[in-house]
Formats: structure tokens, C-alpha cells, sequence
């Protein structure tokens, strides 16, 4: 097993490439030309991102009202851009579309630790999910690995996306389902391929905007089902990743937000703001490798253990 490690402060570095278009490349801090994208396609994101807004502000039952109508041009804004985003990963592959779509919606990108990342072999990296831009921040970050595939939840939203979709392993609620995603990610190791999959399998704070004891507990919900590649594909390296900096501290202080009884309605809330208003969107995003971990002669539960004490380091080394 690798020696579990910070990540040195030394590999810091900024991630800026120009943003490949048809015409040829943009530079660093331009915007790049508009594509068109499919007409249907942006009004199908535009009724799923419709129906995600008026949950997040907890009026989904009001679906069939004139406040549909109200929202639905700032629906629109962001379909236009999901859908853009696909038609870069169709033309230009995931990590280039997945570049533009960050610049997008933050102010910029710092990645640390990619060393920790082999550039070849089966690899399976474990990310926390704070949510909003924090997958396209990996995907940009996993630059060095094209074969990158992705172990998501079924949502509509993904299924709109037919160019990203294609770099996903969906994982369905039934078990059979689910046990057919798991059989795919191993095949995907075995041929020497990279997965990223989030053990927590649901949304967690983002250390920067909620600190790092509220990411710490996260951990405790990390499911321990990534050990079975290990046991199926032994020579599997694990590289524990976090991603914080893409929740806003601002929007969740937004005075909307105090409409939302429960805590999570209210980061649901000031989500949708985030959306919704550009301001809200300068941010920082940071993505940190810590030390790669192999299954070596341990059994999974040593594993795991080991993976969490790793994400524990790289959380606190984070905050330093």
C-alpha cells in the first residue's frame, strides 16, 4: 500500500488552457464562440431544469401555474449552456468541453496533487460531492486521462446530454441494475481505464463554504462498495480526491434562503440562486489528489479504512 500523504504544497498549479473551438483555440480568459446547440434538446434541459428550480425554492406543486412561465427564461439560460457544454464533449472530448463549461460558471480552477494520478492503468478515484460544478472541475482536473469513465446516478438531466452521457456508467436503484453498472466498471479496469465514482452517493458540504468538520463527517456515509474492484481487478490503484470551493457562502446567506425550513432545503435554495445569479458564481474551485492507496495483500475493510484515513489528510491539509 502507497504511503498515505498530504499532497505537497510544491504541485500547486493553475489550470487555464485555452479552450479548444471550431475555428481553432481561445486563449485563457476569452470567451469562446457560441455553438448552436439542438433546438429539442434545449427544451427538454429547459422542463428538467424548470422542474429542478421550482423544487429547489419548494414549489414543485405549483408545476402547472403562470410562475412556470415567470421562471422559465432563467431555466432556459442554463439549458442553453448544459446543452452547449455537451456539444463541446461531442466535438472536442470531455475534458475540453468540461474546461469551458468551469470558466462558465466559476471563476477559475487550482488543481493539486495530479502526480498522485498513475497516466496509465486501472485507476478508480474517490471524490467527495459537494455538488453544483464539482464533477466538470474533475473531468478537467482528469485531463491526463482520456479513457476516463464516470459512475453516475440515472437522473434526466444526464440522459439529455447524449455526449456526456457516453462517458458515464449509469447505476440504476435496482439491485440488478446496479449489479450490471459494477460488472461494466470492472470491465472498464480490467482494459486499463480510469472511474471516478463518489461513495457518498448523495450531496455533501463543500469544506470551504461549511469547514472541515462537517466534510470529516461526511466520510462516515462513504459506502465501502469500491472495494469490490479491488477484489475483481487486483492491480486497481485508489486516489482519493476533494473537491471544495463551488458552493457560494454568499447565496447560502441569501435572505430567500430563510423561507426553506430544513437545512438542506435551504442549500437547495441558495443552489438555485447560484444558478440564477452570476455573482454568485465567482468562485475559486479547487480539486486536490491525496496519496494513491493499493489493495496490495489487505482485505477491504483495511482498504477502506486506509482511503478515509488519506481523504481525512487531504480535508485538513486543505484547510491549512
Amino acid at each position: 500500500m502507497a504511503a498515505a500523504a498530504a499532497p505537497a504544497r510544491g504541485s500547486r498549479m493553475t489550470v487555464r488552457p485555452a479552450v479548444p473551438t471550431r475555428t481553432g483555440t481561445v486563449a485563457a480568459g476569452e470567451r469562446a464562440p457560441a455553438i448552436a446547440p439542438d433546438a429539442s434538446r434545449v427544451d427538454a434541459l429547459t422542463d428538467i431544469n424548470l422542474a429542478d428550480l421550482l423544487d429547489s425554492i419548494g414549489l414543485a406543486r405549483l408545476q402547472a401555474t403562470p410562475l412556470r412561465h415567470l421562471l422559465r427564461p432563467v431555466a432556459r439560460r442554463f439549458a442553453l449552456t448544459a446543452a452547449e457544454f455537451d456539444v463541446r464533449v461531442g466535438l472536442h472530448g470531455l475534458p475540453a468541453g468540461s474546461e469551458w463549461l468551469v470558466h462558465q460558471m466559476t471563476a477559475g480552477l487550482q488543481v493539486t496533487g495530479q502526480t498522485h494520478v498513475p497516466s496509465h492503468g486501472p485507476v478508480v478515484v474517490l471524490s467527495n460531492h459537494p455538488g453544483m460544478t464539482d464533477t466538470v472541475a474533475l473531468f478537467s482536473a482528469l485531463a491526463q486521462r482520456p479513457d476516463l469513465r464516470v459512475m453516475a446516478l440515472d437522473r434526466p438531466f444526464l440522459r439529455a446530454l447524449p455526449h456526456v452521457a457516453r462517458q458515464l456508467i449509469f447505476l440504476p436503484e435496482d439491485a440488478a441494475g446496479l449489479a450490471a453498472a459494477l460488472r461494466a466498471g470492472a470491465r472498464h479496469l480490467k482494459n486499463g481505464g480510469v472511474l471516478l465514482t463518489f461513495p457518498a452517493g448523495e450531496i455533501e458540504p463543500d469544506p470551504a463554504t461549511f469547514g472541515t468538520a462537517r466534510a470529516i463527517d461526511s466520510l462516515r456515509h462513504w459506502t465501502d462498495s469500491y472495494a469490490l474492484f479491488a477484489r475483481l481487478v487486483p492491480r486497481t490503484v485508489f486516489v482519493p480526491a476533494l473537491v471544495q470551493g463551488v458552493i457560494s457562502p454568499e447565496a447560502q446567506r441569501h435572505p430567500l434562503t430563510r423561507l426553506r425550513r430544513t437545512p438542506r432545503d435551504r442549500e437547495k435554495m441558495a443552489a438555485a440562486l447560484q444558478v440564477t445569479l452570476a455573482r454568485y458564481r465567482e468562485l475559486q474551485v479547487r480539486v486536490c489528489f491525496g496519496a494513491a492507496q493499493s489493495s496490495g495483500s489487505q482485505g477491504p475493510q483495511a482498504l477502506c479504512e486506509a482511503i478515509a484515513a488519506q481523504m481525512r489528510r487531504v480535508i485538513l491539509h486543505s484547510a491549512a
